[in-house]
């Protein structure tokens, strides 16, 4: 929770997003936070019509910036991460319209007294009817425009978001579940079986393979392509290098330090913060019918208030009755134990902003009354508070002087690889090398991977070495320590090998490809005799498997030597007892198993009763999800057959390619 507090969208996520429980499409062209309204004008090529209904290249492009700000792509990133969801976004768009569509067909409405009264007891009950009063028109129309949207904007949104969740209750209302399906649901997952298995392991099997030269010799000739210039590139380089060990003779002045300060003094002034702990009582969750029982938001806002009044007593520990009230799951450690409901020191802006107010309003040691918030009511007590304030220079000054000491060095260091450069061209390696007081090494030859002596891993040396020809001269590549003066001597150009180069890969990869295919055959054929004999034991012998039994298991056992019945094994519990599996591939080994013995669990047992509500839940919300899946699928087909769908290919092409 504490994170889910650290939050300076402020009313705009729930303004915009709370009515849209359109699941698998609940892309809203025009409701996208901090973007002003869609406007008319420059509005792009149509990249689909729905029904009548166009989809616009600027409304895609709002939901991607939308998406993007969400996901906080960074700069460099956002034209590949547009690129790849534009096609997305566009079929959800899509979708939406398919659905507003097809409830329309269906008869389904919002009507003026559906849209008020989700208004004044949905969602965002607290902002438009705060202690059931109605905040007005003109502080409607403020708010809203506050979170880059309009009346008809908002209230168009919101009636689309009730159309879909009627039509998605329409369509799932047939999911039923019978005491029938309940009572399978309870034996399959509570089902148990014992089981002899037969294992076969392809390491085994490899180490049983000794080819011939004849037939690495073929091997060899028949996968040229794939031993094709498998010696890579290698170069031979003469080089030295400049490190920052110059960073002992640079100091740093107290004018420098100066200077700096006053040129980034932006980031030296510090904000009034506090630190504060806090008890929360968490809001009731949402019905079915997408709406909180008022009753039980009464509930657990009297039970604040009867834990804000024991805070505010003389002697309380408002520590301890965190630990034992408060609902934040951030109020316990790794360890599970309480953490007294601390939050830490944090400033304006980056709680939610009903919090954000009530805590900077404290004082020191002060408990807050109830204060509401959409994750459910608060108290909370100011431990610390500091005014907003500049950090002196004389605080600074151990920050800023290896800041300063960096750039310093790293310029300096630019300027001497530079000047050995120019040295080194003029004059030969050798004379900038002795200038800079560097050893020249030579290099054995190095593929692209190789690390060079001395330097150790750089990318960065390697890529400017490889980039580079032996007429190029002498080279400055950088890396984190400092600088390589290089000049490439040799280079040796990718080759094919001799087998007799890579005789060691050549014949593992031959026994690897002759293991799996011998590994498949002696699985299947292991799997062919147990159901020809209908023993287990004896096929495994007559093949050379080894064969265990299982303890009696459940789905969520694991079997040592071939792993959880989650996986592949799983298939034991569709087979009767007595019967025989077929191959089940399990990566490195191979099995078969057959049933000795199969429990399944009695539904007169008292967990049957335990667990009856939760499957019928489940099996529920699975029905309706197929159902809705089944329809929606359906749906967007029929419309295209129909006509009804229309997608402007050379738009949406002009759009990717506006992405590039």
């Amino acid at each position: 929770m504490i994170r889910f507090l650290q939050s300076n969208q402020k009313v705009a996520k729930y303004l915009l997003g709370g009515f849209l429980l359109v699941l698998c499409i609940s892309m809203v062209a025009y409701l996208i936070p901090g973007v002003g309204s869609p406007t008319t004008e420059n509005r792009g090529g149509v990249i689909a019509s729905v029904a009548g209904e166009d989809i616009r290249a600027d409304e895609v492009n709002r939901v991607v910036q939308n998406q993007m700000k969400q996901q906080r792509v960074s700069p460099e990133m956002q034209a590949f991460y547009a690129q790849f969801i534009t096609k997305q976004v566009v079929q959800q768009m899509i979708q939406r319209l398919e659905v507003k569509y097809a409830a329309k067909q269906m008869g389904l409405k919002v009507t003026d007294e559906e849209l008020r009264d989700e208004m004044q007891n949905g969602q965002l009950k607290q902002y438009l009817f705060p202690n059931g009063q109605w905040i007005g028109q003109d502080k409607y129309e403020e708010l809203l425009k506050e979170n880059g949207t309009t009346v008809e904007e908002f209230e168009k949104s919101t009636r689309e978001g009730m159309l879909t969740r009627k039509f998605f209750t329409a369509i799932s209302a047939s999911a039923s579940v019978t005491p029938s399906e309940i009572e399978e649901a309870y034996k399959d997952k509570n089902l148990k079986v014992k089981f002899e298995y037969a294992v076969l392991n392809l390491a085994d099997l490899a180490k049983t393979i000794k080819p011939t030269d004849t037939e690495l010799n073929a091997f060899f000739t028949a996968n040229k392509a794939r031993y094709a210039n498998s010696i890579p590139e290698k170069r031979q380089v003469r080089y030295f290098e400049l490190t920052d060990k110059s960073a002992e003779n640079v100091t740093v002045d107290a004018s420098e330090i100066q200077r700096y300060y006053s040129t980034h003094a932006d980031q030296y002034k510090l904000p009034e913060r506090v630190r504060a702990r806090h008890i929360l009582i968490s809001m009731p969750k949402a019905g079915p019918d997408g709406k909180v029982d008022p009753k039980a938001v009464d509930e657990a806002k009297a039970k604040a208030q009867d834990i804000m009044k024991q805070a505010k007593a003389p002697g309380a520990n408002f520590a301890e009755l965190a630990n034992k009230y408060s609902q934040d799951p951030g109020n316990k450690d790794p360890k599970g134990e309480g953490r007294g409901g601390e939050l830490g020191w944090f400033t304006h802006g980056t709680m939610v902003a009903e919090f954000d107010k009530a805590a900077f309003a404290l004082s020191p040691g002060q408990v807050s009354d109830v204060v509401q918030t959409p994750f459910g009511f608060h108290v909370i007590q100011v431990e610390e508070k500091e005014a907003a304030k500049t950090k002196p220079v004389s605080e600074a000054r151990a920050e800023i002087e290896p800041i300063v000491k960096a750039e310093k060095v790293s310029a300096l260091l630019s300027k001497n690889a530079n000047d050995a450069q120019d040295l080194a061209t003029k004059q030969g390696l050798d004379k900038a090398a002795a200038k800079s007081g560097a050893q020249i090494v030579q290099s054995n030859p190095i593929a692209r991977t190789d690390a060079l002596p001395g330097v150790g891993p750089a990318p960065e040396v390697m890529t400017s070495i490889f980039g580079s020809t032996e007429k190029s001269g002498p080279q400055v590549a950088r890396y984190p320590q400092g600088f390589v003066v290089f000049e490439v001597t040799k280079v040796d150009p990718a080759r094919t090998p001799s087998l007799e180069e890579i005789k060691d890969k050549v014949t593992n990869d031959f026994k690897n490809e002759r293991a799996s295919e011998l590994f498949r055959r002696k699985v299947q054929e292991l799997a062919d005799r147990a159901h020809t004999e209908h023993d287990l034991a004896k096929a495994a012998k007559e093949v050379g498997a080894t064969v265990k039994t299982s303890e009696l298991v459940d789905r969520q056992a694991g079997i040592p030597d071939v792993g959880n019945m989650a996986g592949p094994l799983g298939a034991a519990f569709a087979l009767k007892k007595g019967e025989i599996s077929g191959p089940l591939n399990l990566g490195q080994k191979g099995a078969v198993v057959q049933i000795l013995e199969r429990v399944e669990p009695s539904t007169s047992d008292p967990a049957f009763a335990r667990e009856r509500d939760e499957l019928r839940d489940q099996l529920a919300e699975k029905k309706r999800e197929q159902a809705l899946q089944l329809y929606l699928s359906g749906l967007g087909t029929r419309m295209e057959k129909e006509g009804k769908v229309k997608i402007n290919q050379a738009e949406m092409n002009n759009l990717s390619k506006g992405r590039g």
